[in-house]
């Protein structure tokens, strides 16, 4: 049996907003990856930040007051 890993994204209301984060976390050496938004979240085009379900705390503690974040989710 494979081990998945659960995954969650981060929605931003604009592109400058989703950059800001991946180089806040990629300066505090945090995985995260910048991924288009998946149809079945948002029609809208645009990009996510995604990254491993046992890292939210510690990217939210990174990103807040820093960047405004629209909505965490699941990502299914």
């Amino acid at each position: 049996m494979k081990d998945t890993e659960e995954y969650h994204v981060i929605l931003f209301d604009s592109v400058h907003h989703a950059l800001r984060s991946e180089k806040i976390l990629k300066e505090m050496g945090i995985p995260h990856k910048l991924i288009p938004v998946p149809r079945h979240i948002s029609s809208d085009c645009g990009i996510c930040l995604r990254f491993a379900a046992h890292l939210r705390n510690r990217i939210n503690g990174a990103l807040k007051g820093r960047v405004e974040i629209r909505e965490i989710r699941v990502l299914e």
